[in-house]
């Protein structure tokens, strides 16, 4: 069965698209099929993974969603771009922008998403959503799609600050739409291990949230590679094997494909 995760965090810059990549391809090392998801506007997924001009792209998840919404004739293999490093991508452009507010009129609008991924999700073991820095109708799309939610959390105050209010919406979702809905864990990203302060708000967040949700053990540091690979198209197990940040992303990786097996106890199902 295919599983279906929502990479979700309203702020930007906290490595979201850094963790879609980086899992994505990580699973797929693992030997899983993967499909990758870039549900923001900006195409940031999309540019991540070297296809560096995505509003020449003809078909994109803007073009599947509003076929899904017209009912109209949709190919499982249609708009899907094929990585070098073994994932599949459904890109996305600023035409994404456009269906956000077209949405809003749309019968059964949470659920478009959700329609789309259903129709192809079985070709694959996981399907990743890489969700837009809001909690507008596209995230809300993506959380009703997916089975669990992983959130990256920069080590970082605002960040810290932001958490509660998409853990409120994510318990919303679960209540009324989406009941299967989880989070998977929280996942700390941008740590310098070298500051007081990086290791106090990692400290703060893991005693504040770890009773109702699981805080995954890896903590994926402060590097300047990883910001790199955006810009060259690659996962960082290609553009920096050796680093430590391929070593960490291993090592979530791993975290995941356990299904929670090895973390804290707490589970994510106590959403209040």
């Amino acid at each position: 069965m295919s599983k279906v995760i929502a990479i979700a965090n309203q702020k930007g810059g906290v490595g979201k698209t850094t963790t879609a990549v980086n899992l994505g391809i990580g699973l797929a090392n693992a030997g899983k099929k993967v499909l990758l998801v870039d549900c923001d506007a900006q195409g940031s997924l999309t540019e991540s993974l070297g296809y560096q001009n995505p509003d020449r792209l003809d078909v994109t998840l803007s073009t599947l969603m509003q076929r899904t919404i017209e009912e109209r004739i949709i190919l499982k293999s249609d708009g899907i771009l094929h990585h070098d490093e073994g994932v599949d991508v459904v890109p996305a452009n600023i035409e994404l922008s456009g269906m956000e507010t077209a949405l809003v009129n749309i019968m059964s609008r949470e659920r478009v998403l959700k329609n789309y991924i259903d129709y192809v999700k079985d070709n694959y073991d996981y399907v990743l959503i890489d969700c837009t820095p809001s909690l507008g109708m596209l995230t809300i799309n993506a959380l009703v799609a997916a089975d669990e939610v992983i959130i990256p959390v920069q080590a970082h105050y605002l960040s810290a600050k932001g958490l509660e209010q998409l853990i409120t919406t994510v318990g919303k979702v679960k209540r009324q739409i989406n009941p299967s809905l989880k989070i998977g864990g929280i996942l700390m990203t941008m740590v310098d291990r070298r500051t007081n302060y990086s290791k106090d708000i990692s400290r703060v967040i893991r005693s504040n949230f770890s009773k109702h949700v699981t805080i995954y053990k890896t903590e994926i540091p402060l590097s300047i590679k990883a910001a790199e690979t955006s810009a060259v198209g690659k996962s960082i197990y290609s553009y920096d094997k050796n680093g430590k940040a391929a070593d960490a992303y291993k090592e979530f990786t791993k975290e995941v494909l356990d299904g929670g097996k090895e973390r804290d106890k707490h589970k994510s199902e106590h959403i209040r």
